[in-house]
């Protein structure tokens, strides 16, 4: 059974910066994204940034350009999400993903951590 085991997540106070981190156990294939997403109290999961097999290629969700970055140690079977100048409205339940594809959206998803506490405060 595929384990995704998410870390990095606290509290951050706006403007500052945290780094989670996502570790694939029992995990055989050999191409496959990776990516993370987040649920705000009462709202949606929403897409917020994937990285494809190769980490060449990367997406991010147009709220978090320029401040995250995603990125990828595949001998490890990590990835790793910097979060820059956050801000109260990045806090979130995070959540690691796996998939066949890139990832985009959670019906592209094949396995999910089970999440790490992201709190900003203003």
């Amino acid at each position: 059974q595929v384990q995704l085991v998410e870390s990095g997540g606290g509290l951050v106070q706006a403007g500052g910066s945290l780094s989670l981190s996502c570790t694939a156990s029992m995990l055989t294939a050999h191409t496959y994204s990776m990516g993370w997403f987040r649920r705000a109290t009462g709202k949606e999961r929403e897409f917020v940034a994937s990285i494809d097999w190769s980490g060449d290629n990367t997406k991010y969700a147009d709220s978090v350009k320029g401040r995250f970055t995603i990125s990828r140690d595949t001998a490890k079977k990590t990835s790793y999400l910097q979060m820059n100048n956050l801000r109260p409205e990045d806090t979130a339940l995070y959540y690691c993903a796996v998939g066949a594809r890139m990832i985009v959206a959670p019906m592209g998803v094949g396995y999910w951590g089970q999440g790490t506490q992201v709190t900003v405060s203003s």
